[in-house]
């Protein structure tokens, strides 16, 4: 999971794994810390944390979330949804939300 997660957002380990424990940091120092714990089995109900990634081109960045081990989550879309619910190889769901496009 932490290399999904590593490759999804461009994240890099702040030092190397210690005790169990991995934090990746944004290199440019924008973004937050993600900190992840291994576990020797999965979370027997969903995480009450949920991130959402922001973008200009949702399609593209769904296919590349895909094409990195994330899996489509069966959510029921109202009409306009600007978001797609997709989850990690761990089964924790994230949102790809589509930003609103300029028209300048």
């Amino acid at each position: 999971m932490v290399a999904f997660w590593q490759n999804a957002l461009g994240y890099v380990p702040r030092r190397p794994a210690e005790g169990g424990w991995v934090v990746l940091r944004d290199p440019d120092g924008k973004g937050p810390n993600l900190s992840f714990q291994a576990r020797q089995t999965r979370a027997a109900r969903r995480s009450w944390i949920h991130l959402d990634l922001y973008t200009e081109r949702q399609d593209e960045e769904v296919n590349r979330l895909l094409q990195l081990g994330a899996r489509r989550y069966p959510w029921r879309y109202r009409p306009g949804s600007d978001f797609v619910v997709l989850e990690d190889p761990d089964g924790n769901l994230f949102c790809v939300v589509q930003l609103p496009v300029n028209s300048e």
